[in-house]
């Protein structure tokens, strides 16, 4: 609402006053119900897609040139972004929709998402408008992880590998 204040400082102290410090925290659970998951996803996934590249080249990062190891990273990325998107998907739709005026009813915040969910329906929720999410966030974190891992060779990092501690070493 362009009405509620005049700057930042009066925005600030008129929530504080409506809804007291709760207010700025209002939509915290609803992210991260949103961005954990996604965001376990993308790495999760990058990682296990990389790993499978490489061993269907029967090849390791370190025995190939820096430019297969960029495709790789981007072909990973690829795949985790679209993973994380389906995955994070109905959360971010239902996210968008609680940000229109009215939407849900009244009541807590929860209680709202919940009556968004059962209008939209769960295939809709899941579906309506993946597909340019998916090549939004696949484009997206290719770049990223084509950009991470450029810059880590360049520098002469290497990524922490996990190992299992029970496993032979």
């Amino acid at each position: 609402d362009p009405e509620f204040c005049d700057g930042l400082a009066d925005g600030f102290v008129k929530m504080l006053k409506a809804d007291g410090i709760g207010g700025f925290y209002s939509g915290f659970l609803p992210i991260l119900a949103k961005q954990i998951p996604y965001t376990m996803a993308k790495f999760a996934v990058q990682g296990a897609a990389a790993d499978s590249i490489y061993a269907s080249m029967g090849k390791t990062p370190a025995e190939v040139s820096d430019g297969t190891n960029v495709g790789v990273s981007l072909g990973s990325g690829v795949i985790a972004g679209v993973a994380a998107a389906i995955i994070s998907h109905p959360a971010d739709t239902l996210l968008s929709k609680i940000n229109k005026k009215g939407a849900g009813g009244d009541g807590p915040m929860m209680t709202r998402l919940a009556n968004i969910a059962k209008e939209v329906g769960f295939v809709n929720l899941c579906t309506v408008g993946l597909l340019p999410r998916c090549v939004m966030i696949g484009t997206l974190t290719a770049g990223q992880f084509g950009i991470f891992d450029t810059v880590m060779n360049a520098l002469g990092a290497s990524k922490f590998h996990f190992h299992n501690p029970a496993g032979s070493h």
